[in-house]
Parts: structure tokens; sequence; C-alpha cells
């Protein structure tokens, strides 16, 4: 797997239209934010695990990618499109608040305010909440991630169904603040099962459902 076969931006300037891309994860991927230094990843623990590396060319942390362990969907939208806003915060707020009524909670649950992060945020992008991030109870639950252009905006957005925040710390080769990473990662974030959700498939047909306008979408998955 390449970078590009999971995150060409170049694939969606052109379109004129808004489009859903359900990402279907085919083998366990670690997927880098577009600054993030991967000099300091574990080698040995990517092979022995099987995990493949991809960089997205959106900012943030380290999310892992597992077959039927999270759902991952990308949102095309166009400049000019009322979704489109020129403020990058508000411009992701409707992609938490999208997931948020797909999962049953209320306005309140989407971040809105100015990025919260800890110390371990430019590692793993769980350890903090920007704008349009969904949280519960304290708990994050919806990664968003956007890469903006003249032409739109390309929003990734991301929740576990289950995580081992173990095996997540390990592979980025945090080294000795590996547990304490692991540790504070377990209480600060939530997974889709945390909220009822069983399986991936039925959630993101919801998540389909309850699309702004879902008419007007052009819908795409892509096994990755």
């Amino acid at each position: 797997m390449t970078a590009g076969e999971l995150f060409d931006v170049d694939a969606f300037r052109a379109l004129g239209h808004r489009v859903l891309v359900v990402q279907q994860i085919q083998q366990p991927t670690l997927v880098l934010g577009s600054t993030q230094d991967g000099t300091t990843l574990d080698a040995d623990a990517l092979a022995r695990r099987g995990v493949g590396v991809v960089r997205r060319r959106s900012g943030g942390g380290a999310v892992l990618l597992e077959p039927g362990r999270s759902v991952w969907v990308d949102t095309w939208v166009p400049y000019g499109d009322p979704l489109w806003h020129n403020d990058v915060g508000r411009s992701a707020g409707w992609v938490g608040a999208w997931w948020a009524s797909a999962l049953g909670l209320d306005a309140s649950a989407v971040h809105r305010g100015a990025p919260v992060e800890s110390r371990w945020a430019r590692s793993v992008c769980f350890a903090g909440v920007g704008p349009g991030e969904v949280v519960t109870a304290g708990r994050k639950v919806v990664g968003v991630a956007q890469w903006r252009g003249r032409e739109g905006a390309l929003s990734h957005s991301f929740a576990y169904l289950d995580v081992d925040w173990a095996v997540l710390v390990e592979l980025l080769g945090l080294g000795a603040g590996r547990a304490e990473a692991a540790s504070e990662l377990a209480a600060t974030t939530g997974t889709l099962r945390h909220l009822g959700v069983a399986d991936p498939g039925p959630f993101v047909e919801a998540l389909v459902d309850h699309l702004p306008d879902r008419l007007s979408w052009e819908l795409r998955r892509r096994a990755a």
C-alpha cells in the first residue's frame, strides 16, 4: 500500500461535487500526519506485527487502522459549497455534527474551541482534541483531520471500534514513555463500542444516512 492509494488529494481536486469515500481497510496500517517525523518508528515492532506505514497530507498525529476495528471515511467538499467555510475550525464543525448525529449525540459533543493538546498529541492523533472532533463524557471518540486548497476541503474522519493503545505507542517508538502514554490515552479516549456500536458495517450505513442533504453526495467505497 502506498500513501497515494489511500490519501490521494489530487484525485479530488478537479471534482465540483460532494464525495464520501468509505475506506475499507484490508491490512493493519499506521497512518502518520503530514509533518510527523517517522524516524522514531519501531521498525522491528512494525515488522513483527505486520503493520504497513503511510502518510496522509493532513496534519496531526498517528492513527492505527486495523480491519474490522475502526471506521475511516473521507469527505470532499468543493470550494463554494454550503458546507465550505473559510474558517478552518468552522469548516470541520459539520463533520463532527454529522458523526454526532449518527451516534445519537447532541451538538454539545462537538469540540468547537481552540485545540487542546497533551504532551503526546504530536505523536498520537487521539492525544489531543481539535475543532470538529467528537468528545463524550470527557473522552475523544472521533478524530478529524483536514486538507484544504483553493479547490475544496478533504476531511478524514475516524473512530475506533476497539483499540490497544499499548500497541500503537510501541509502533511509534515512544521509548520509556510508552506505558504512561498508553495509560493516559486509555483514560481520555472512547470507542464506538462504548457508544453501543458492535459492528462497523451497519454504523457506516448510518453515517451515510445522516449525511447533510444525502442525495447530493457521490458515494464511493475503496478497499485499502
